[in-house]
């Protein structure tokens, strides 16, 4: 049995163990049978351990289940809500507090336009949330700061506001806004809120082609592998993967580093442009600023870049992507990305598939992973992007006052598009990241920290190919 690993939280760890044992089953051709003891397996005994009864918290461990076997299809996007695990937070919204002092101003009643607002026989002031719109002004006028907005952390979390309370008091995802970042399935603290996973799909192409089918499966790494698996090094994470049954570890930043080439050159044409590289961060665009769609690169991503590429040099190539990314589960579903990739997994996905065959990555021998460059390698951080096309620009001796607008997280984002859509932002290109910290922020990292910033520009600086066009001038 594989050790126990460090994750941020142990609602990560919960998820995991899930993923792991149904990992651990289709490998051996005995899901289907098994299937239904999963939640026995991660707890086993008569008493609960996160929950009221184990009843329950069996009932909500076959729930994760089927998520983990790709969810409910009838769900258009990839996020999913645990209705029967969303039960422990209070109802969220404005209300009053103990600190009400039942004064005789009544600021709070005089600017509620919506008379939400009624008093006790102790004055104290009370809230009807049938008439509530959540404006918040009665919190703004009360002299006692006795009005608090009890956001849930997944509301919180959501700075595009997707997530809404249901009439069972549940977490409800409205699919027109979300944009599949994750960050309501990070902040969850009871894991109600996950993100769907095909790592069935993955353990179905690889068993296949290990069977003797007429294909090889190929892996594309996020540059952000490099701050993960904290507890070994990374040429035996690449060993490791390859002891999964991948063919081969390609870098997603070798796709980077073709994208900064071709993205620099579009820039340069049009004058003023949004990168294309976080589909959490396209999918915003496109759905609350529709009138900039058209400034967004027409560049695929550093991941179907790549991909596309393998596709058309390597014949009968799949391909996974493996990230720190639940939006790419959402991009792969696009048609015109859809034909290069063929399954993704997340960090955490990938630590549950070692499990499942107990592979321990620490006691193995170092590959090692040297395709992209320094530039291709940073695109991980914010403002990593920023730096690439700046290069690409000086490699190609592409004459352009650049001025970039890295968007550390989708709030940066929408007061930089917002900007844009009045023509009053200080720059010609936005750097679009959903993620605060960009990919090494990602919700199927295993770890979150500043750390892993630093890690990725160490990486950065340990490939051989040191100008971007050596890097890409190896697929010529």
């Amino acid at each position: 049995m594989a050790k126990i690993r460090k994750f941020d939280t142990k609602v990560q760890y919960l998820k995991y163990k899930v993923l792991r044992e149904v990992a651990r089953l289709a490998w051996k051709d005995q899901l289907l049978e098994h299937v239904m003891d999963i939640p026995k397996t991660i707890v086993p005994g008569k008493e609960p351990t996160m929950r009221c009864c184990v009843y329950k918290e069996r009932a909500i461990l076959a729930e994760r289940v089927k998520i983990a076997m790709g969810g409910n299809s009838d769900i258009p996007g990839i996020i999913e809500v645990i209705d029967i695990a969303c039960d422990e937070c209070p109802a969220a919204g404005y209300e009053v507090t103990d600190s009400c002092r039942g004064c005789l101003a009544h600021r709070c009643e005089d600017v509620c336009k919506r008379g939400a607002i009624s008093f006790d026989h102790n004055h104290v002031a009370h809230i009807d949330k049938s008439k509530c719109v959540e404006c918040g002004q009665c919190a703004k006028v009360c002299p006692y700061f006795a009005i608090a907005n009890r956001k849930r952390p997944c509301q919180a979390a959501c700075k595009i506001k997707a997530i809404k309370i249901n009439e069972e008091n549940a977490a409800a995802i409205d699919y027109d806004k979300c944009i599949s970042c994750g960050a309501c399935v990070y902040q969850c603290p009871f894991g109600a809120i996950m993100d769907k996973s095909y790592i069935l799909n993955v353990v179905d192409m690889i068993k296949k082609s290990n069977a003797g089918k007429d294909y090889k499966v190929y892996a594309v790494v996020a540059p952000s592998i490099s701050s993960q698996f904290t507890y070994a090094k990374l040429g035996q994470v690449i060993t490791g993967i390859k002891d999964l049954g991948f063919h081969t570890v390609i870098e997603a930043a070798l796709g980077a580093d073709m994208v900064s080439l071709s993205e620099s050159k579009e820039l340069a044409e049009k004058g003023f442009l949004t990168s294309s590289c976080c589909p959490a961060f396209v999918q915003f665009v496109k759905s609350q600023f529709p009138q900039l769609a058209d400034k967004v690169s027409h560049n695929l991503s550093p991941m179907a870049t790549i991909a596309k590429y393998i596709k058309e040099t390597t014949p009968n190539a799949k391909i996974v992507f493996i990230g720190p990314c639940t939006a790419k589960k959402a991009e792969v579903q696009l048609e015109h990305v859809k034909p290069y990739i063929d399954a993704v997994l997340t960090f955490e996905e990938l630590q549950a598939l070692f499990d499942s065959k107990d592979i321990e990555i620490s006691e193995l021998e170092e590959g090692y992973l040297d395709n992209a460059s320094y530039f291709g390698r940073i695109f991980a951080r914010s403002g990593g992007l920023s730096d690439a096309v700046a290069e690409a620009m000086k490699e190609q001796n592409i004459e352009f006052d650049l001025k970039p607008v890295p968007c550390n997280g989708i709030e940066e984002c929408k007061v930089a598009l917002l900007k844009a859509s009045k023509n009053v932002l200080n720059g010609n290109f936005i750097e679009g990241m959903a993620c605060v910290g960009g990919c090494i922020g990602g919700a199927g990292c295993l770890t979150h920290g500043e750390k892993n910033k630093a890690q990725v520009d160490i990486y950065g600086k340990e490939a051989l190919e040191k100008s971007i066009q050596d890097a890409v001038s190896i697929l010529t």
